[in-house]
């Protein structure tokens, strides 16, 4: 129409406003819980069954996605 502004979409991400150390750090954490997860799911089913954990257990946390961190609900 004839006189008609535009108008911009904002879409916020969700890492707007976060310093970039703070950015790192969460970054860090999650290549740190990929690599557990990892690490987890090569043990033998003796070294689980130390831990008290049994394949089910450690196949549930292995498809977790990466930034799924139980330490930051």
């Amino acid at each position: 129409m004839k006189g008609q502004k535009g108008f911009v979409l904002v879409h916020k991400t969700p890492f707007q406003g976060l310093s970039l150390s703070v950015l790192w750090h969460k970054v860090a954490r999650w290549y740190t819980l990929g690599h557990e997860r990892r690490m987890l799911a090569s043990l033998s089913d003796e070294a689980l069954k130390d831990l008290g954990l049994t394949r089910v257990d450690v196949e549930h946390e292995r498809v977790r996605p990466f930034w799924d961190d139980p330490m930051h609900k």
